[in-house]
């Protein structure tokens, strides 16, 4: 147990039967009244972010975490099976633990944020940036490059990206990880 006074961002809690995330806080002294500490909060089940206030003595329940790095090795109907990079054991996790499931690559490096005393995963953190080649796409035209114009494109994971008219066939391209969206061709 501890009081608000501990919170920070990225701090784990346990709220309401569920563990949350601190996005945001402050403290907030007004000129009448007690002090109180005003959090945005999000849940590491199910994504939802909530506001709450609390008192500035209240009591909450931290919980402990830990980051490990895995490496993807293959998906099934089972789920997504990492191997932890320092003991070499294996992990299913489930789908709905990623945010972007289609754009992990074999082999990439993420990392799992783990409940320190029940063992069980919370999130996987993807990199925020990942490479990936354009399998299939229309063909641009030649000069149509002036607008903001995008077309879709299948990646090697089997994820669709909207990709520029520029981009094609066999191209290397940066995906931002959190959004699904094209940042930049990638030379070769």
């Amino acid at each position: 147990m501890a009081n608000t006074s501990e919170i920070r961002n990225g701090l784990c809690i346990e709220f309401n039967n569920d563990i949350y995330s601190v996005v945001e806080f402050q403290h907030v002294k007004p000129g009448k009244g007690p002090a109180f500490v005003r959090t945005k909060l999000k849940s590491l089940t199910s994504g939802k972010v909530i506001d709450n206030t609390w008192p500035s003595s209240h009591k909450i329940d931290i919980v402990r975490v830990e980051r490990r790095k895995f490496q993807f090795l293959y998906n099934d109907d089972m789920g997504y099976h990492f191997m932890n990079n320092e003991t070499y054991e294996q992990t299913r996790i489930p789908e709905n633990l990623l945010e972007n499931p289609l754009l992990i690559k074999e082999g990439s490096s993420v990392e799992i944020l783990f409940h320190a005393e029940k063992e069980i995963p919370l999130t996987v953190d993807m990199p925020q940036y990942i490479n990936l080649k354009v399998t299939y796409t229309e063909p641009g035209v030649k000069g149509d490059t002036a607008t903001n114009t995008l077309k879709p494109a299948k990646m090697e994971t089997g994820a669709e990206i909207r990709v520029p008219l520029f981009v094609n066939e066999g191209d290397m391209i940066k995906i931002d990880t959190r959004n699904a969206s094209y940042v930049e061709r990638v030379k070769q």
